[in-house]
């Protein structure tokens, strides 16, 4: 008479049967401690289904090695072999699909994840939106010739570049002075002695004075070059 199935002997016997493998006491009793069986429970179910025959066992020493009554499972042909082979592959193909779609849905949904969400969109839109109004307030002040630099802003770059070319001029007169004075009595033709010092005027490099002063604010301008 078979045990009952939520026994001791009854949940031992399920378990060496599902597993189908040589099994000694102590991992039966690891695999079923769901259960709440000890494992001396454990080692008396094995023994008793071991004499009552439900099982097979092998003494290795001291040890005994469990293991299903292989008579009770139904050993397939050659053919039905073949089948089963034919049919795991079967299985093992839609695996690989099954993992390629899986693969496929998981970029996907990381996808949508990286993506804004719908708040964050509107937010985005309302700033942009601002954005744009100013940029276009600004772009139609510039067609209608308004000046967008404020009169502090406008006294401060007037001056710098007063500055500069107030300096420009100072030191040009200076060169002017100094090189006169050099070149005077000197045997050396002038343009000759320059070259031979690599000295520059402004017109060797295409700048002018003169061009750069006629910029300046209305008022500030010399006539001096």
């Amino acid at each position: 008479m078979a045990p009952k199935s939520d026994s001791a002997e009854g949940i031992v016997l399920n378990f060496v049967n599902e597993q189908n493998r040589p099994l000694n006491s102590q991992v039966v009793a690891d695999f079923l401690q769901k259960f709440n069986l000890k494992k001396t429970a454990v080692q008396k179910a094995l023994d008793n289904l071991a004499e009552g025959g439900k099982i097979t066992f092998k003494e290795y020493g001291k040890q005994k090695i469990y293991l299903a009554r292989q008579d009770q499972f139904q050993i397939p042909n050659t053919e039905e072999l073949n089948q089963m082979k034919e049919e795991n592959a079967r299985l093992q193909e839609t695996l690989e699909e099954q993992k390629k779609a899986n693969n496929q849905l998981e970029g996907e949904i990381k996808s949508l994840q990286s993506n804004l969400t719908l708040d964050e969109l509107q937010s985005n839109a309302v700033k942009l939106k601002k954005q744009v109004k100013e940029m276009e307030e600004r772009l139609t002040k510039l067609r209608e010739g308004v000046t967008l630099v404020s009169p502090e802003e406008r006294m401060v770059v007037e001056k710098t570049f007063s500055d500069a070319i107030s300096h420009w001029r100072k030191r040009k007169r200076m060169f002017k002075d100094v090189w006169d004075t050099i070149t005077e009595n000197s045997p050396k033709n002038p343009n000759e002695f320059k070259e031979e010092l690599g000295i520059e005027y402004d017109e060797d490099i295409g700048v002018s004075l003169q061009t750069y002063a006629t910029l300046m604010p209305h008022g500030n301008k010399r006539r001096r070059g």
